[in-house]
């Protein structure tokens, strides 16, 4: 299932690392093993260092995987959810008929 993967790494973390010179690395090793359909960062509303990552995830027990390096290396808030893209949202016109009649009165 596709998901979408957001964090957000605290101010004094992400500087740590920065100053460091690991914050670079670090994301890319978590990266090479989450294997990302696509990968942005950016400042958060909170002016965090972030990102929103999608991903395959193909089964739930791989959750611990996906989130713990972000916890474990940054302090991370982190959040994931299913999403679609075109083609999926496409393929799912079916089942929003079938609930437009059921429930949208």
């Amino acid at each position: 299932m596709r998901m979408l993967l957001r964090v957000s790494i605290p101010i004094d973390t992400g500087n740590a690392a920065a100053k460091a010179g690991t914050l670079g690395s670090t994301i890319e090793g978590i990266l090479a093993n989450l294997k990302p359909e696509a990968a942005y960062f950016f400042a958060d509303d909170d002016g965090q260092r972030a990102g929103s990552i999608v991903f395959d995830l193909k089964d739930s027990s791989q959750i611990p995987s996906v989130a713990e390096p972000w916890f474990l290396a940054f302090n991370a808030k982190v959040s994931l959810r299913p999403v679609m893209n075109p083609q999926d949202l496409a393929k799912a016109g079916a089942s929003i008929g079938k609930a437009v009649k059921q429930y949208g009165q």
